[in-house]
Parts: C-alpha cells; structure tokens; sequence
C-alpha cells in the first residue's frame, strides 16, 4: 500500500479525526486507554515506560506525540521501535524527554506555567532546532496598521454572521433541510477512494472511507464520537478534543448556530485566501482553544475554518478549507473540503447530493464490541 497515502489518511483520518501511526500501537501496548468499566486512565496506567507525562489523561498522549512528530517533522520511528513503543533503545527518545522538561521548566520558571514556548518554537518542522537567523530572499515586507476609517468600516460579528446564513440560503431555507447524503472521492497522497458522507439535524454525521481493507470511518451519534479502523480493529471512542473537533462538524445548521456555541467573537483581518479577500471571525468558549473563521469579503461565504486540539505539549492545528459552494434544495452547500495538518493533507470533492432523505440513527451508532471467544 503507498505509504504517502497511508499517511495523509491517518494524519487527518476521514473529516475530522485525530489518528497517527502511533494509534495502532495503542492496542499492541497496553489496550484501551478507557473501558466502561474502569473509568479514565492516566498515561502510566494506560502504556508501558511512561517517564515524564505521568498523571497526564491517557487521551491525550497520542495527540502530544503528534504534536512532537509535527514540531520536529519526523515520523513515530524517529523515536520508537515500530512494534515495540515502550523499548529505550534509541537515543532520541531519551533526548525527547529531556527536552519535555526542559519545556516544562522554561514555562514554570518564567510564563507562570503559560505554554509559551513549546517545540515548535525552535524546531520549526527540523529535528534539528533552528538557531541561527534565516536570510530571506526576498525584501521584508513591513506591514502599515489600518487607517481610522477603515478599522471603523469593519463589520461587526453579528453582521458577519448574519451576511453568511444568507450567502448560503437564509435561516428558513437551511431550516427545510433536515438529512444530507454525499458521494465523492478522497484525494489523499494522489490516490483517489470512494467516500460516503451522511449528516443528519441537529447533529449526527457519518464519513465512510471506502479502502480496499475495508471502511475508514468517522463519525458523530449527537453525543459521543468515535472512529472505525479497517482491517478488522474494533471501533474506538473518541478522545475529547476529537469528540469537540467532530461535534462541530456535525452541526448540521452551523450558520444559524454559531452565536449559540460561542460565547464571544472577534472579529481581525486576514490574508486572502487564493484570490478572495477575506475577514477573520474568531470565536471563543470557555475552556477551550480558539476557532478562527474566515469569510469571503465580496459572497460573505465561509472559506477557511481553523481549529486547534489541545495537549500537554502545545496546539495541533487542523485547517478545513471550504471550497466549489453549488445550491441544493435552496442552499449552498461545498462540493470540495481540503484538510490540512502540518503532516499532511487530504482533499473530498462530492460528485453526488441528496437532501431530506431518510437516514435511520442507528447509522451513526458505533458497532458494538464482538463478544470474546471462548478458550478452547
């Protein structure tokens, strides 16, 4: 199987989940890092050899080891012995610890304990850290601050948002659509896999990746998430920062529901995207990292969503570009979404569209477990 595929895919799974190489390893380690019965872990109780995340949720050493792989540009193999994550026997893992808490320090001793600085800081995607000025090749470019009029021209987050439910239909409109059912493809290291993506109000969605070794899936049942693996591994429960990241892909009626998720918004200019000038809307709840929008100045169309997963370590960024908008049943909906995380990318471009019609709940169910065999 191409391994440039391989891991696009399991940078960014189907839509929204947050899977490395390293979840496979989950299972040859120490099993689940959560049961119904036994409650939340912590690192130690859930793997083997953890030396300097003790006490930290078991949910969220994956998405720190992801965000090391992403601050150093390495794989899991930089560090750890495929089959073996536990063993010591590379050098490298033992300088990652000590960089941890180096980190660790720097902060406590001199940001009150902020997350400050973390490995990107220095490493900026090398495994080597950057430590002498880059010459650039080009002039700097020295960036004037908005004139008074024009700060005072910017539109305010409420106008924003409304401008948005009607670029896309108006409140009523996306109100008559209650179910959705897309078919397309998924363009993940220049391969091209079938994909089926159901959505269902208020808050139910389902992304079936087609591989040759069986479905790929994500998705959201309006309470919990939880991610399929093909090749025969049972389904598993999303970590929080997933389950956050899927719940607000599930919204079936994002636009008119924006001002209900977050308390607060802030509105900054932006770059443009391609060659359509934006305005950024930053959206902010309580506990929980930042969401900055970005909307089309001249359609009012949302182009560009960017949203962050805590852990330990610092932010992993996951950016959804929006892209292709055609009208369906009065509304315009994307024909293209592009994902992007520093590791990777991969592209959806829906050929095929059905609105309001009957998709039964148990479809966004995750499976139940396959009961034990007996020993013989």
């Amino acid at each position: 199987m191409n391994s440039r595929w391989m891991r696009a895919v399991l940078a960014g799974t189907v839509v929204v989940g947050g899977l490395s190489l390293a979840i496979i390893a989950r299972s040859e380690q120490a099993g689940s890092a959560q049961s119904a019965s036994d409650g939340p872990k912590t690192a130690e109780q859930a793997y083997k050899n953890i030396q300097v995340l003790k006490g930290t949720p078991a949910d969220q050493v994956i998405p720190s080891m992801q965000f090391i792989s992403n601050s150093l540009g390495v794989e899991c193999e930089f560090c750890h012995t495929q089959g073996a994550f536990d063993k010591d026997d590379k050098k490298a893992k033992e300088v990652a610890r000590k960089m941890i808490q180096m980190q660790f320090a720097i902060n406590k001793d001199n940001f009150k304990g902020e997350r400050a600085v973390t490995c990107f800081s220095c490493h900026r995607a090398s495994h080597d850290p950057v430590g002498t000025p880059i010459i650039s090749d080009e002039e700097p470019k020295h960036s004037e601050a908005p004139k008074a009029s024009e700060a005072n021209a910017a539109p305010t987050a409420d106008q924003i948002i409304d401008r948005y439910i009607q670029a896309v239909g108006g409140a009523d409109a996306l109100q008559k659509i209650t179910s959705r059912s897309e078919k397309g493809s998924i363009n993940a290291g220049g391969r091209q896999t079938p994909i089926e993506v159901l959505a269902k109000a208020p808050d139910k969605r389902i992304s079936l990746m087609h591989t040759p070794n069986g479905d790929s899936i994500t998705a959201y049942d309006g309470h919990t998430g939880w991610l399929g693996n093909p090749g025969g591994r049972p389904p598993r429960e999303m970590g929080p920062a997933e389950a956050d990241a899927a719940r607000l892909d599930a919204d079936f009626h994002l636009p008119v529901d924006l001002k209900k998720i977050f308390s607060q918004f802030r509105v900054r200019p932006a770059d443009k995207i391609g060659d359509h000038a934006t305005i950024q809307l930053i959206g902010i709840r309580g506990g929980q990292p930042p969401v900055r929008f970005y909307f089309d100045q001249q359609s009012g169309l949302l182009l560009r969503m960017v949203r962050y997963a805590d852990t330990p370590l610092g932010r992993n960024p996951t950016q959804i570009d929006y892209a292709d908008y055609r009208a369906e049943g009065g509304v315009k909906i994307p024909y293209r979404w592009t994902l992007a995380r520093p590791m990777g990318r991969f592209t959806i471009q829906v050929d095929q569209v059905e609105q309001n019609v009957p998709i039964d709940d148990s479809k966004f169910s995750k499976p139940a477990a396959p009961e034990p065999k007996p020993a013989k």
